[in-house]
């Protein structure tokens, strides 16, 4: 067998939850330089209007609510109406709400669940049977370094997290016989804007000091693993989760 080291993944189709921002956007534009036609799903049509129209290679935008399933339903199939097809999916849309376990309120446990675990489930299973009826298809969903160990006042996102990897292995095994790989990417803090909101100052500080490389990653990194995920390299590569963390993790 022949592996092309550069991990090609031109003139694939991609459809990115999340795409018009933070990893969701990072991802967009590395797929697209790589020279995929991306599907930008977000719930920010102008932005998601804007990143398609400045990555070019026939890229559209997408209206899409992850935690509304006819909303995935008709994203998707405007997506598959417009370019024919659907070969990789990336679910990247994701929140995080942060409190004491002991104050979070339910509205916040809600809308997490809703959007990390539930959208990212109904996401796959409707690309899915897409990709099922072809025989082929990698999704790729956005996990977490909290999806592998516990974080203080991330009780809802853990939670979510840790369902997203079950999520992965479930549908790994019972998809991959049929032409279809499902991975997952966990990263430690990225340095999307709201990250560097979040942890900029004394608590970041201090959290690079628990890191074994001694920083935070960048979005590229991110993209990075994702295409290599996406590309017939990775092929052999299935139900596993890919962590990003420095080796935050691994202590």
């Amino acid at each position: 067998m022949s592996i092309d080291m550069t991990f090609p993944i031109n003139s694939k189709i991609a459809l990115v939850t999340g795409g018009a921002s933070g990893i969701g956007k990072a991802i967009s534009e590395t797929f697209a330089k790589k020279g995929v036609t991306v599907a930008i799903a977000d719930l920010q049509k102008d932005a998601a209007q804007n990143l398609a129209s400045a990555v070019g290679n026939n890229s559209t935008a997408h209206v899409c609510d992850v935690t509304n399933l006819d909303s995935i339903k008709s994203a998707v199939a405007e997506v598959i109406a417009f370019h024919g097809r659907i070969d990789i999916l990336i679910n990247s849309a994701g929140v995080v709400a942060l409190a004491p376990a002991e104050w979070l309120e339910q509205s916040a446990w809600d809308l997490t669940l809703s959007v990390n675990l539930s959208g990212t489930f109904f996401m796959s299973q409707t690309v899915g049977k897409h990709m099922l009826e072809r025989g082929h298809g990698k999704i790729i969903n956005l996990a977490s370094q909290a999806a592998s160990i516990a974080l203080d006042e991330h009780v809802a996102y853990c939670a979510s997290k840790f369902g997203v990897l079950g999520i992965t292995k479930v549908l790994a095994s019972e998809w991959a016989g049929r032409g279809i790989t499902v991975n997952s990417i966990s990263p430690t803090v990225v340095l999307t804007e709201l990250g560097k909101k979040a942890w900029d100052g004394p608590k970041g500080d201090a959290l690079k000091k628990l890191i074994p490389t001694g920083r935070f990653a960048e979005p590229e990194e991110i993209a990075a693993a994702a295409v290599f995920l996406a590309s017939d390299g990775a092929n052999m590569i299935n139900g596993a989760d890919l962590v990003v963390d420095g080796g935050y993790t691994i202590r």
